[in-house]
């Protein structure tokens, strides 16, 4: 299973699209892919060539590698959102919307494709949190993934919420860590760490 195919319509096309717009449109779904399976370091040549552009194309359309980076993660977190997060009308329950996440992160971590999490890996790839991917890649995921795990937290009465969301975020980034080098498949256990959590700070419902 793709993730990029959870969200068709994370980028609705308005009006008729001009070169530059078909241009960065390749270039951005070129990136999302080569980023997330070779990393920070995917030369400009590689991303040019799946994209079909020229460099001059590329640097016109974005000033900078980073710049495309951070526009990649952007664009990345709309179809990992739309695959990850309760869809609407999943349902009131705190409980049941905090878990669906790790049956999420189980079911995507069984294929093929999977390594791990799209936010955390440059993180760890550039050793820098004060570079511009960085601090956008924690941004992005502090204000989907967290920003949920939060809310919920606090519609389910946890006694800490915050608290409840960093362990959650720390059981999500183990979890993916592990599923994407191989070291587990996380089958029944990402889901059944996160009850735990989840039951012990309050949240029954």
């Amino acid at each position: 299973m793709n993730i990029d195919e959870a969200a068709p319509d994370a980028a609705p096309e308005t009006g008729e699209p001009t070169v530059e717009d078909s241009q960065r449109e390749r270039l951005l779904n070129a990136a999302v892919d080569l980023f997330y399976s070779h990393g920070v370091d995917v030369p400009a040549s590689a991303l040019c060539k799946r994209a079909g552009i020229s460099k001059k194309s590329m640097y016109q359309l974005y000033e900078s590698k980073d710049a495309l980076f951070v526009a990649a993660l952007e664009r990345r977190i709309l179809a990992d959102s739309a695959f990850l997060l309760p869809p609407p009308g999943f349902g009131p329950s705190p409980r049941a919307r905090l878990l669906h996440v790790f049956h999420q992160l189980e079911a995507f971590a069984r294929t093929p494709e999977y390594m791990g999490c799209a936010f955390l890996a440059p993180q760890v790839q550039l050793m820098d949190p004060a570079h511009p991917t960085s601090i956008a890649a924690a941004r992005i995921k502090r204000e989907h993934l967290e920003g949920f795990f939060h809310t919920e937290a606090v519609r389910g009465n946890a006694t800490d919420p915050d608290f409840l969301t960093r362990q959650l975020i720390t059981l999500y980034d183990g979890a993916s860590t592990r599923a994407g080098i191989g070291a587990d498949n996380l089958e029944g256990l990402a889901v059944t760490t996160a009850d735990t959590l989840i039951q012990a700070a309050g949240v029954t419902a």
